[in-house]
């Protein structure tokens, strides 16, 4: 007997990206939910989503399914996806790419509300990610 509440979700942490065929790991849909452009039209298909990170092609997630959304889809700017200076590295605190290769002080501060839980890198970043590992190495 199953239970009512378990998960019967087998789908794979990581799929190809239909378009450029590379392997990029699983999206929560409610982040996307949150980057979408209205998000009431949608149609989840009731699948596994996936996060493209590459800079280079134009779609940002994808279906299970190979169904795509592109940037143009979208009321984020996804900033991996830019090739700007201004472009976020984290959504949270506003930190553009700029900031972050300027300034020590402000990936600091972003490790400290990272540790104190007061960041929300699920919703607001497009890949549903923490955003440390997009800061530039110093």
């Amino acid at each position: 007997m199953t239970h009512c509440c378990a998960s019967s979700n087998s789908s794979p942490k990581k799929h190809i990206c239909p378009v450029n065929k590379n392997t990029y790991s699983h999206v929560a849909t409610h982040t996307i939910l949150h980057h979408i452009s209205n998000p009431w039209e949608w149609e989840n298909n009731n699948q596994a989503y996936y996060f493209c990170d590459d800079p280079d092609c134009d779609v940002v997630y994808f279906g299970q399914d190979n169904s795509v959304i592109s940037k143009n889809q979208l009321r984020t700017k996804v900033g991996i996806k830019e090739k700007s200076k201004n472009s976020l590295v984290c959504y949270c605190f506003g930190v553009t790419s700029n900031v972050a290769e300027s300034s020590i002080n402000a990936k600091e501060f972003v490790i400290k509300q990272t540790k104190e839980k007061t960041c929300a890198c699920e919703a607001r970043n497009p890949s549903g990610k923490c955003c440390l590992k997009d800061f530039p190495i110093s």
